[in-house]
């Protein structure tokens, strides 16, 4: 039980920011330079805010937290407060479809990484799937 009213839980909430997946994203652009793949921009003004964007042609990508997104791999449901985390990672996978497809229709060729491809010592499946980045 929580010792605070939702209220003031929420505002609570609403004051801590994000730090970002600066980690992952560390290490895919450290596998981007290390395999040649250029042309990468970052924060761009794009629906979504894809973590990669090469505009020229026109491939967005992300890197999605296998907690936030939902890996089937790896995400563990917390024990407490169950019907809270449920609603939130639903709501995260929908709102990734979403997007996906927005972007999908507006022209936009989408990859989706997961952040335990990124951990993996043989990154050979993964510099597969981005070849068509490179060439």
């Amino acid at each position: 039980m929580d010792v605070f009213t939702p209220t003031e839980r929420s505002r609570i909430m609403s004051k801590i920011r994000s730090r970002g997946n600066a980690a992952t994203e560390l290490r895919l652009i450290k596998f981007f330079r290390a395999n040649k793949i250029t042309g990468w921009r970052r924060n761009q003004k794009i629906l979504g805010n894809p973590d990669f964007v090469f505009r020229k042609k026109c491939i967005v990508v992300f890197v999605d937290g296998c907690f936030w997104h939902g890996c089937s791999q790896h995400s563990r449901m917390p024990r407490s407060n169950r019907s809270y985390w449920l609603k939130k990672l639903r709501g995260n996978k929908k709102r990734d479809q979403k997007i996906t497809l927005f972007l999908r229709r507006s022209g936009w060729r989408v990859m989706r990484i997961w952040q335990h491809e990124l951990i993996v010592k043989n990154k050979t499946r993964l510099l597969r799937r981005l070849k068509f980045i490179s060439s």
